[in-house]
């Protein structure tokens, strides 16, 4: 493995780590990795970025704190920061002179644009887009024209590394709500933690995670994607030019490189089989466990002032057995001794106790008049209660609702079912429930289908023999 600081110059981290303006030193790369961002390539005029630094000094009103640079104006200031930039020892920059004007050029050095990326991530993160990913592995498998040309660059490749970006960013979120979880509970005040509480509910990650296990749920995905990986690993052909692929890509020999195909394949069906459910399953509990937190501390924060009175009759107490003990409570004003009474109750009186309710007696009868009901308000009830009764999802229908779907089919899946409705749904989930003792089996399938706004698991009917 290459040693990091045999690649970096030797004073690369200097100017972050232990100078005096390391804060001014980071935001001035900033602005100028953002600057580079909007032109067409890392070269610009020394003049330009020095303007740029120059006003940043002049808005914030910073004065560098280095030897030697007393008395300097913001210009001077900025020029002596792009001195030090372009330093070979610090080389975060390049400088250039352009051959037909002769004007100096500033450009980034390949190292100074991966620091300051690194930075920009930390002060403003990217927000993942989880679904993003397994949509970009559906797309890529199930394009004929993409494994015709090159089934390992363009296909097998970019699978790969797409779901070794959906593992790290689930990770990243899972690690991410532990650290919400350890500052929820340095909360103090209520209204602090009931802030907290908003901003992880309306929090975008959040939104993230809903349209990953909702809209875009893998399961949707996951048996499609995994019959086109083990089709690419039974095809002899195909596997032959990925292989010859790999060899030229990365220089390997053909033992190493059929290995490597095989391990991103098997690697990836791991994934989306096994260590997605897991992941998935650890950002679940750390949920429910945030928020079981969260309603535990906000109970303990609301229920504390009640017991404020408990510990302030406690100290009163101690108060005046200190004041008993050291015979002072004479020397106190005479309309202050009322203070130290609260232990000094020796009697009952009937306010300390609860008397026992009694029950209420009937001092008064009253009388219903009994009205007969004639025969048609009889037959009108009776219909009523028939109506009511009637299950239109009972087992009885719902042999009769099958024998017209299958109309002849011996098999009928979920997609053959009609599923607009609400109604539509109830009556092919009871369809199910009553299958067996109707004389149908049920084998449940590995995809899914759309029924309104939910997502039903498909199956398959058959008839018994």
């Amino acid at each position: 493995m290459a040693n990091l600081f045999d690649i970096l110059p030797r004073g690369f981290f200097n100017y972050l780590g232990s100078s005096a303006n390391n804060r001014v030193y980071a935001d001035c790369l900033e602005l100028i990795y953002e600057a580079y961002d909007r032109e067409v390539s890392y070269r610009i005029p020394r003049s330009t970025l020095r303007d740029i630094l120059a006003a940043y000094l002049m808005d914030n009103h910073i004065e560098l704190r280095e030897e030697g640079e007393e008395g300097l104006d913001k210009y001077q200031m900025a020029s002596a920061i792009l001195r030090r930039f372009t330093d070979p020892n610090v080389h975060w920059l390049e400088e250039e002179s352009d051959d037909a004007t002769y004007e100096k050029q500033i450009v980034m050095s390949e190292h100074g644009i991966a620091l300051a990326e690194f930075l920009l991530s930390l002060r403003r993160p990217e927000k993942e887009e989880y679904a993003g990913y397994i949509i970009q592995i559906y797309l890529l498998l199930n394009n004929p024209e993409l494994l015709r040309e090159e089934p390992y660059v363009n296909v097998l490749r970019p699978v790969h590394r797409n779901a070794k970006l959906l593992a790290r960013s689930l990770k990243r979120l899972s690690t991410f709500i532990r650290d919400i979880i350890e500052e929820m509970v340095h909360e103090e005040s209520l209204e602090s933690i009931t802030e907290n509480l908003i901003a992880y509910c309306e929090g975008s990650f959040i939104r993230e995670y809903t349209r990953l296990i909702r809209q875009q749920n893998i399961h949707t995905y996951r048996a499609l994607v995994r019959e086109k990986l083990e089709s690419m690993r039974t095809d002899t052909e195909l596997m032959e030019r990925m292989t010859a692929s790999l060899m030229a890509e990365e220089g390997m020999g053909r033992i190493a490189a059929e290995d490597q195909i095989l391990d991103m394949i098997s690697s990836t069906i791991r994934f989306l089989y096994t260590d997605y459910d897991q992941i998935m399953s650890d950002i679940r509990h750390k949920i429910n466990l945030y928020m079981q937190l969260h309603i535990g501390h906000l109970r303990y924060l609301q229920n504390r002032d009640s017991h404020m009175r408990g510990h302030v009759q406690q100290a009163m107490r101690l108060l005046t057995e200190e004041f008993e003990a050291l015979d002072m409570k004479d020397e106190l004003p005479e309309d202050m001794n009322a203070l130290f009474r609260m232990g000094g109750v020796r009697y009952v009186d009937t306010t300390s106790i609860k008397a026992k309710a009694r029950q209420r007696r009937v001092t008064e009868t009253e009388d219903e008049t009994i009205e007969e009901m004639t025969a048609e308000d009889l037959a009108l009830a009776r219909d009523q209660q028939i109506h009511e009764a009637a299950n239109p999802y009972s087992q009885k229908h719902m042999r009769a609702y099958l024998d017209t779907c299958f109309a002849g089919r011996d098999s009928l899946s979920a997609e053959d079912l009609p599923l607009d409705t609400p109604e539509d749904l109830l009556r092919g989930l009871s369809a199910i429930a009553y299958a067996d003792q109707n004389g149908y089996t049920v084998e449940p399938g590995d995809t899914y289908v759309e029924a309104g706004r939910l997502i039903l698991r498909n199956f398959e009917l058959r008839r018994k023999p």
